[in-house]
């Protein structure tokens, strides 16, 4: 047998004790979003926002004294796929948590895995606010509920904007788009305002005239377009709308908050939009919360945050870390616990707070204004 001196020696069990055989394991958590088709815009962001928070908090030294390790596959807008992911996130990669998904749809096709495997799910940006009560209790919302936001958009219009009769024009595809016109038009209803036609379309449809026409028959005309759309068909539907000559202020909800609004219509069609969602990270934000985030997204990635979605999928993350310190271990049950015993956690998109036995937070709704292709700070409102 070979001898070694003892320097040699030395140097070999100083190599075990530093290699990853001997290194401490990593927290993982997954990140689940639709990083192609119809959802991608929005999910994209989000995906660099928990990236970033990633970062951050390894940077400062990780959770519970691990690093922090995001295991990310895309969805690809299907349910299917994004079902058969979250299994592979809690059965093989033994994720601790799940955060990410924008759409309620989505949410609802993987969420009864992570519960069913005892794994806390934090949705980043999906927004009906039963998603807790319909998947259970290792179920969390990380943004404010559609019926916040509808509520918000629907009397920002009536009561700020002087409206007082809306076209409705719907996607049936989706349960947010469903819920969200569900909410928007009982709260238009409570104010006193009227509704002059609700129409529908398909996801996916890209000729939107007929709805068009239907609307330029109406006598009179309604003076509010409501549009509950998902991300995908937000900028096709305004473009199509202006082109026709229809220049009615357009609102909708946090679909809207794409850059599909402002780049397939173009800068002089995208025009006279107000929508409802979870931040306006600009770097003219009232908010020096937002601005600094803006600031560190844009060291990271050489852009300005997309949307509000890159701003939840952040805060998805921080607050996933907060409670895993708050645990004391990286434990799903233990996790799970001091989830729902958040308070009062500071957030770029606002406070978040678990209470009541709900797991929704009651959080403030930014209004954004779209005016040429340029977008403003309109108003914030807490519900």
């Amino acid at each position: 047998m070979k001898r070694y001196g003892v320097p040699v020696l030395v140097f070999l069990v100083g190599a075990l004790l530093i290699s990853p055989l001997w290194a401490q394991e990593t927290i993982k958590i997954g990140a689940l979003y639709n990083l192609t088709g119809g959802m991608s815009s929005i999910d994209v962001p989000g995906l660099n926002g928990m990236k970033l928070a990633a970062k951050e908090l390894n940077a400062a030294g990780g959770v519970l004294g691990r690093k922090v390790e995001l295991i990310s596959e895309d969805g690809k807008t299907d349910q299917t796929t994004v079902a058969n992911i979250m299994s592979r996130f809690v059965n093989v990669h033994r994720v601790v948590a799940v955060g990410g998904l924008n759409d309620t749809t989505f949410v609802l096709a993987a969420g009864p895995i992570a519960q069913k495997a005892g794994v806390p799910f934090v949705t980043a940006g999906a927004t009906a606010p039963q998603i807790p009560d319909q998947v259970g209790d290792y179920m969390f919302m990380a943004p404010f509920g559609d019926d916040a936001q509808a509520f918000a958009i629907a009397e920002y219009a009536y009561k700020t904007l002087g409206k007082r009769t809306a076209w409705i024009l719907t996607d049936q595809a989706y349960d947010f788009t469903l819920t969200l016109t569900k909410f928007f038009k009982q709260r238009w209803q409570q104010l006193g305002g009227k509704i002059a036609l609700q129409d529908i379309y398909r996801s996916g449809d890209t000729d939107f005239s007929a709805q068009i026409t239907r609307l330029r028959a109406q006598r009179p005309a309604p003076d509010a377009l409501f549009v509950s759309a998902i991300p995908n068909e937000a900028g096709l539907i305004v473009k199509q709308l202006r082109q026709a000559g229809v220049n009615t202020v357009v609102l909708s909800g946090d679909g809207f908050d794409t850059p599909l609004l402002i780049s397939v219509p173009g800068p002089r069609l995208a025009d006279n939009v107000y929508f409802s969602t979870h931040a306006y990270v600009q770097p003219d934000s009232p908010t020096a919360t937002v601005r600094n985030f803006v600031t560190a997204y844009r060291k990271e990635y050489g852009k300005l945050p997309e949307n509000a979605f890159a701003a939840l999928g952040y805060d998805t993350l921080k607050l996933i870390a907060d409670a895993l310190r708050r645990a004391g271990a990286a434990d799903r049950t233990k996790l799970r616990d001091a989830l729902a015993a958040t308070r009062g956690f500071k957030a770029v998109t606002g406070t978040i707070s678990y209470e009541g036995g709900r797991r929704v937070p009651r959080k403030s709704v930014t209004i954004i204004r779209l005016v040429k292709g340029k977008l403003s700070f309109a108003t914030e409102v807490t519900p």
